[in-house]
């Protein structure tokens, strides 16, 4: 009972601040050049599998968006959804099962499931999942393969036991050139990447997640994907999202990238529009989450 309140305590604060959340974004739909209520774009699952949601991992406001979408979707398409998150890793699926399942404590789940420092902003989805019996994908790659890549390259990945393949998407992996090097290049301020395999290492991140998804997306037909990333792996639908649409072709898909803009209350929309489906601005006066 002490358990259950606590959670409903975490859902009524979110959804009380959401009385008051639509002054501090505002959504654009691209396609239809106009600024839109959020129960729109909801709507405009209908036609969807996987939702993107681009954040800026500090972003208070894009965190509670994240959850209000979550909820939204859920109580639209009723044990049809599923959320999707970079902040976990694929090899600690069986621990997010566990704690979903109710069978180990959230102090257990946090350590040996090597959460992230601000967990406190993706709490509130994790505990509406357990709640709402929906299903969480662990989707990133485990930080000793990435550590590996950045070392070595892509193609260490070849040398790992048959054993740890099951938390590797397909082999070989590509590299993306084009505009995601730009974008990559230019992150780093235009300098060499040296010895250092970043990028690889970022194309393995994005080829990673793609993959939970598609293979998710298999098993579970119907099934609507929330999938929460830092929006460099998907904005102008590169990265992630372009990984995903070569493993899974029939998947359609939604992109949202969000972020503060100072801009705010005259956003510049036409400078945004080749980010995604939907640009979600929010209000830089809101304190961010770290």
């Amino acid at each position: 009972m002490k358990y259950l309140l606590f959670i409903s305590f975490i859902i009524f604060n979110f959804d009380v601040f959401a009385q008051d959340l639509p002054s501090h974004y505002k959504v654009y739909d691209v396609k239809k050049q106009k600024v839109i209520p959020l129960d729109e774009l909801i709507t405009d699952m209908h036609q969807a599998d996987v939702l993107f949601f681009g954040e800026e991992h500090n972003d208070s406001i894009g965190h509670i968006l994240e959850f209000t979408i979550f909820k939204k979707l859920a109580e639209q398409f009723p044990e049809k959804t599923a959320l999707s998150l970079e902040m976990f890793h694929t090899d600690v699926q069986p621990v997010v099962d566990e704690y979903l399942a109710d069978l180990i404590s959230e102090k257990n789940f946090i350590k040996e499931g090597r959460a992230w420092s601000n967990y406190k902003d993706y709490k509130p989805l994790i505990e509406y999942a357990k709640t709402n019996k929906l299903a969480v994908i662990a989707g990133n790659a485990a930080t000793r393969y990435s550590n590996a890549v950045t070392k070595n390259g892509l193609t260490v990945l070849s040398g790992f036991p048959k054993s740890s393949l099951s938390n590797l998407p397909p082999l070989p992996i590509d590299t993306a050139t084009g505009r995601y090097l730009e974008k990559f290049t230019e992150l780093l301020g235009g300098h060499s990447m040296g010895s250092m395999k970043v990028y690889q290492t970022q194309n393995f991140w994005d080829a990673t997640m793609a993959w939970s998804i598609a293979k998710f997306a298999k098993a579970n037909k119907g099934i609507k994907i929330l999938q929460l990333n830092g929006r460099f792996h998907s904005d102008e639908k590169l990265g992630t999202l372009a990984k995903l649409q070569k493993y899974a072709p029939t998947l359609k898909i939604l992109n949202i990238s969000s972020f503060s803009d100072e801009n705010f209350e005259n956003p510049n929309w036409e400078k945004h529009k080749n980010l995604g489906d939907y640009i979600i601005i929010t209000d830089p006066k809101v304190k961010r989450s770290f």
